[in-house]
């Protein structure tokens, strides 16, 4: 599928061609944004977007996400004010080294949420309401760390005839969302063709607007060739652009195009302890000016997992 100049061109068989580079995306984008950006911990992050936020002079955001290195490096880098998380770990490396940093540093303002009060913070969100009740958190530290959030009583009693008080989960306020697909078309329907599709579709749904890199642009007729109904899960309808980035989310996982590069995390989890190493590492991978460039150089180390 030939490349074309922008998202208001339309492809050859009628539908808006939203086609994008990382650049473009982050040039969409503002300092103090609201940012989901999906994926789960250290899997299908959507790391070539993550990068280009890094190498750009955006501050001061806000990260909604169940979090893995995109959390460390965009703290570690001065980029982030706020995270609001449901955990943030690198899966093989229970917590994300650089995110422990800020949070012991004080560099960073933390949202901590159970998973599943997180999730109906996106459902909320998604589907165009205030808050979701739940009985997640009562008589917990939720409820201390996240002294703003409320109580509802509800409005039908129960078979005890009491009206029960309940947790009110806000929605999440997603100026822009973030997520990485195996497989796209031009015009913004996304497929996951991994064992789980997280919450990624919520995150595009939750968001005023959703960039979504994956491994390939195909033709729309051909996304049931690697894959069922169930894997088309992102409608066009809630993406703003695509961007093609193969091996966009290395380091974490893509299954089944790649698994984790558990030697290139490892790697990265260590500069947490050597200011040297971090700043080596930020040269070499984060300021590289481009994904292709990126790969270049990931190819040249002989790193790739």
């Amino acid at each position: 599928m030939a490349p074309y100049a922008g998202s208001t061109l339309q492809a050859p068989d009628g539908r808006p061609d939203k086609r994008m580079t990382e650049d473009d995306v982050v040039a969409q984008l503002s300092s103090g944004m609201t940012i989901g950006i999906g994926g789960w911990g250290s899997r299908r992050k959507p790391m070539s977007l993550v990068r280009a936020i890094a190498r750009s002079e955006l501050t001061d955001l806000t990260i909604v996400c169940y979090g893995g290195p995109e959390v460390g490096i965009l703290s570690a880098l001065g980029k982030v004010r706020r995270v609001m998380y449901g955990f943030v770990s690198l899966d093989s490396i229970p917590l994300e080294p650089h995110f422990r940093q800020a949070r012991q540093q004080g560099t960073i303002e933390v949202v901590e949420l159970d998973e599943g009060a997180f999730y109906l913070g996106l459902l909320a969100a998604a589907h165009r309401v205030p808050f979701y009740p739940t009985r997640a958190g009562l008589g917990s530290d939720m409820m201390l760390i996240n002294p703003d959030l409320a109580t509802v009583t509800s409005p039908y009693p129960g078979v005890d005839g009491v009206h029960e008080e309940l947790v009110a989960i806000p929605a999440f306020e997603l100026d822009a969302s973030l997520i990485h697909m195996n497989r796209a078309d031009a015009a913004g329907n996304g497929q996951f063709l991994g064992p789980d599709l997280y919450f990624d579709d919520l995150f595009a749904k939750a968001a005023a607007a959703t960039y979504l890199s994956c491994e390939k642009v195909v033709d729309t007729g051909t996304l049931l060739e690697e894959g069922s109904l169930h894997t088309l899960k992102i409608p066009r309808i809630f993406v703003d652009g695509v961007v093609e980035s193969p091996r966009g989310a290395h380091f974490t996982e893509c299954p089944p195009d790649y698994g984790r590069d558990e030697a290139f995390q490892k790697a990265y989890a260590a500069t947490a302890r050597d200011p040297e190493a971090w700043r080596a590492f930020v040269e070499r991978w984060l300021e590289a000016p481009s994904h292709a460039e990126y790969l270049k150089r990931l190819d040249a180390q002989g790193t790739d997992g």
